[in-house]
């Protein structure tokens, strides 16, 4: 049974025009040839320096491309998008008329519906008119027990690399697409094996500390505790500090508890 629930804090940007595609291309972390009207990608825009400043998905439609992104940003997202531009013929605007939708099978529902582009468990995404649907309250216990980090609820914008939300692994970034905003930093990032951090799976028993509280092992900190649900949450950690306090036998805390910290099953595969 199709579980359709309305995502509140997300919203769609449109952007149509002869130069949409060549536009996107060079300033995407993703390649937008693996764009098609079946298929949505998962991309971001970065820094100079390769730190996200936003995240989004993009599905094509009608000789468009629809932006899935977090409500919040939206505006700051069309202002850079809108400054990029140049002289392309593309034209960048909010689009009001449309909200977002998961369901956790593929949903019969007039609109644009698409397996989520970063991990197929979290199942599918819809783009549609605007209703009543239910506002899901699922959705971050599904999305924090698979570990999958997200803009505007785990960070914010130019605080974090692409790596460290492994972003690298949910199909975020193309390596071999050629230049984008960024591509320096995050493909050196990538070659050299610079991987310091990742976002984990931190479980407790209770509820959840408040985003931003310390790990620590020992006299270290290993990282702190992004978005919470229930009695998990997502963590950036130090890597090395990790094996470090695993070596050790240390007992890894937070505020004074006791936790569990997992690697998600994607990332195990990498």
């Amino acid at each position: 049974m199709s579980t359709l629930k309305h995502l509140s804090d997300r919203t769609i940007i449109r952007i149509a025009g002869d130069d949409r595609r060549d536009f996107l291309q060079g300033l995407i972390t993703q390649d937008i040839e693996r764009l098609s009207s079946q298929a949505a990608i998962f991309s971001a825009l970065l820094t100079p320096q390769g730190k996200i400043l936003f995240d989004f998905m993009i599905a094509e439609h009608n000789d468009a491309f629809l932006i899935d992104c977090d409500k919040t940003t939206a505006p700051a997202l069309v202002k850079r998008l809108t400054l990029y531009k140049l002289r392309a013929k593309v034209r960048v605007e909010l689009d009001e008329t449309l909200a977002v939708m998961t369901s956790n099978v593929q949903p019969a529902i007039a609109g644009i519906a698409f397996p989520d582009p970063r991990l197929p468990a979290l199942g599918w995404r819809i783009i549609a008119p605007k209703g009543d649907g239910a506002i899901d309250g699922d959705y971050d216990l599904r999305r924090i027990a698979l570990g999958v980090p997200e803009f505007g609820r785990d960070f914010n914008a130019d605080e974090i690399f692409p790596l460290d939300v492994n972003y690298d692994v949910l199909n975020g970034v193309s390596y071999a697409k050629g230049c984008f905003v960024g591509q320096e930093v995050a493909s050196r990032m990538k070659r050299k094996g610079e991987v310091r951090k990742r976002t984990v799976i931190a479980e407790f028993d209770g509820p959840a500390p408040d985003k931003g509280a310390a790990i620590i092992a020992g006299d270290f900190t290993l990282g702190h505790v992004m978005s919470g649900a229930e009695g998990a949450a997502l963590a950036l950690i130090r890597l090395d500090r990790w094996e470090k306090a695993k070596a050790a036998g240390a007992n890894i805390k937070c505020e004074t508890r006791s936790l569990r910290l997992r690697v998600p099953d994607y990332l195990k595969q990498d």
